[in-house]
């Protein structure tokens, strides 16, 4: 018979006796020996039985239990306190008619600690230090708990120090997690090497995931070797702390070898472990790994989904993102919102507008919202995300209802439907939009400018556009990067004012990268320019050889104008560099998903069909006059 069960039957017997006795003679109780009535009392807390607690603190009342020893009075506080009936427990230490001993002080310390009342604990415990009663060594892990700030748990340490408690496994235990709590590992790291014995996993545990958490993910892994040299055997929370350090920290190499130890020593691949191998194969970008750890899982919990989901999203797989999120669904585990505002973004880049529907209705039956304090930031950043799903899907209209029914919005919240508006073509709404944001007195920011100028190029606003350009800095406080003067430079290009963003390029304070430069050859191609075209893709192919574009975009050039001697320099000068054409991709969303495409794709089941009706649309479109532009270099790929 284990004590659990010993202490509930003799709880059951001593109940069914006091019952008895209440009912036929009090002479009785004076039968119960002080040891049943504690053992009695360990019982109700245990299994916070507070009605048979209060039977044996009136049987102790009527006997004058109370006024023989100070045992009876803390263990009616720990009775209480683990009740849940604090009050009852400050009850019996205020009236205890015996003076109150340590014991007393660490019943009732450790029972406000418990029912989430650190700040009376500390009144407590002051008093305790008036009165002259001596800490011992169960005070101080409970004191630690309801230190407000690191000042309180410094001044307990050098108590501690003082009485050479420092040693004491539980004490340093304490301190340990006190100082991690407030981030201050030095002190930790200190208090952990004063410690004579160190084989309680627990303070590796804690050492590891401490620096882990405070981005010291070197010191985590170090101290992870020290537990292993020091013949300590992790456990699974030494694992997953290892593994969330070598996530963040990108070292595939290692989390590999932290899998095979795991193998090796024959730990159970938990629910626990297996997400967080998860996570550290999709952090470095190793999304076949992580999926098959997942796939062998032989239970999968709301985590397993989350992280497999947000690797695929974090590597941009978003239909894998969108076919694990339909397969989780067909399994019967409920979404949270880490699940619909990781799933939201793969709409959005896919233009899956139907999905992204179905996912805001989801959320609006199942009321998800996050229960936290800052609730309204909260919403906000949820909101925000269907808001850019709408956005990007091309349905202003929603996006504009849900930005009219926000309760809050922040910056982000006008920058998305800035660049929506823009991106779309309604340029002027975009800027109406941008005007109303001032007046409501919200700042903006760089990000707020880029949709304003993408807006002006998208929609051939030139002037306003540059004028946006050169007020940046000072109206508006917001120093132009290379973002900004990309978006100018392309408006220009797309005007066709090729000069002005030729002497916008030059002169600019920003050094052009890549991107620049490909936008302004992309302009020359559209207006067949081919002699500007050659100084921005020799810039271009000098900073960025191995991209593709700047070679096709220059090649075009060269076709269109008759060049074709040209054309073949390009794709010897390809072969050299070893640069090959990134297929074209293009997708489609019908009612039984998104339906992806490469160019002269065939794998669809039903590709024959789909050509067939391409072919035939060509045909109807060449009998209206339309000829289909001639690309030699891609023609030749």
């Amino acid at each position: 018979m284990n004590q659990r069960t010993f202490l509930m039957k003799s709880l059951s017997i001593f109940k069914s006796q006091c019952q008895y006795l209440i009912n036929f003679s009090s002479i009785a109780y004076k039968n119960f020996d002080l040891k049943t009535l504690i053992v009695s009392l360990q019982s109700c807390a245990n299994n916070k039985d507070l009605i048979g607690g209060k039977q044996t603190h009136c049987h102790m009342l009527r006997r004058g239990d109370l006024n023989l020893s100070p045992m009876p009075t803390t263990s009616l506080i720990n009775m209480y306190s683990k009740c849940n009936s604090i009050s009852n427990a400050l009850s019996v230490f205020y009236t205890s008619p015996l003076d109150h001993n340590v014991f007393a002080y660490n019943a009732i310390i450790a029972g406000l600690i418990a029912n989430d009342l650190p700040k009376r604990a500390l009144e407590f415990y002051f008093q305790m230090r008036v009165v002259g009663i001596m800490p011992d060594k169960f005070t101080f892990p409970c004191v630690l708990k309801a230190c407000r700030n690191e000042l309180d748990v410094k001044k307990i340490h050098g108590l501690v120090f003082k009485l050479g408690l420092e040693v004491d496994l539980f004490i340093g235990s304490a301190l340990l997690h006190s100082y991690l709590t407030y981030r201050m590992v030095d002190f930790a790291l200190d208090v952990f090497e004063d410690l004579p014995e160190r084989k309680d996993v627990v303070l590796w545990n804690a050492m590891i995931n401490g620096y882990a958490q405070t981005g010291e993910f070197g010191s985590s892994l170090m101290v992870f070797r020290w537990m292993i040299e020091d013949g300590v055997v992790p456990n699974k929370f030494s694992i997953t702390g290892v593994l969330s350090a070598l996530a963040n920290y990108g070292e595939f190499y290692n989390g590999k070898v932290i899998h095979g130890f795991v193998i090796k020593m024959g730990f159970d691949l938990g629910v626990a472990i297996s997400n967080a191998l998860i996570d550290m194969y999709g952090k470095c970008s190793c999304i076949a790994d992580a999926f098959e750890v997942f796939e062998t899982m032989d239970d999968k919990d709301i985590f397993s989904w989350n992280s497999i989901i947000c690797v695929h999203e974090q590597c941009g797989d978003h239909e894998g993102t969108l076919r694990l999120f339909k397969r989780m669904l067909s399994t019967g585990v409920r979404p949270d919102l880490v699940t619909v505002t990781t799933t939201l973004p793969a709409c959005a880049h896919l233009a899956a507008l139907r999905h992204g529907r179905e996912i805001h209705a989801y959320m609006i039956v199942n009321g998800l919202r996050k229960d936290a304090a800052d609730k309204e930031y909260d919403d906000t950043y949820i909101d925000n995300a269907i808001l850019d799903m709408y956005a990007k899907c091309g349905s202003m209209r929603e996006a504009q209802l849900i930005f009219d029914m926000m309760n809050f919005k922040d910056v982000a919240s006008w920058n998305i439907m800035i660049k929506g508006y823009g991106m779309h073509g309604f340029g002027v709404k975009a800027l109406e939009l941008f005007s109303t944001m001032r007046k409501a007195e919200w700042r903006p920011d760089d990000v707020t400018f880029v949709g304003v100028l993408s807006a002006c190029s998208h929609s051939g606003l030139v002037k306003q556009g540059r004028e946006f350009l050169a007020q940046m800095q000072p109206k508006y406080g917001v120093v132009p990067s290379i973002e900004h003067y990309t978006s100018v430079i392309d408006m220009l290009g797309r005007a066709g004012q090729l000069e002005a963003a030729y002497e916008l390029l030059l002169t600019m304070p920003i050094k052009a990268n890549s991107v620049v430069w490909r936008a302004f050859l992309a302009a020359c191609r559209l207006h067949g320019n081919s002699d500007l075209a050659e100084v921005a893709a020799k810039q271009v192919l000098d900073i960025e050889p191995e991209h593709c574009g700047s070679y096709v975009i220059l090649s075009n050039v060269y076709g269109q104008t008759g060049r074709y001697e040209e054309v073949l320099e390009i794709r010897d000068a390809m072969k050299l560099q070893n640069v090959r054409k990134t297929p074209g991709c293009s997708w489609i969303e019908l009612h039984n998903g998104v339906h992806v495409f490469i160019t002269a794709d065939k794998s669809h089941p039903e590709g024959s069909l789909i050509y067939a009706g391409l072919n035939s649309l060509t045909a109807r479109l060449r009998e209206h006059g339309y000829t289909p532009e001639s690309d030699a270099l891609e023609s030749s790929l």
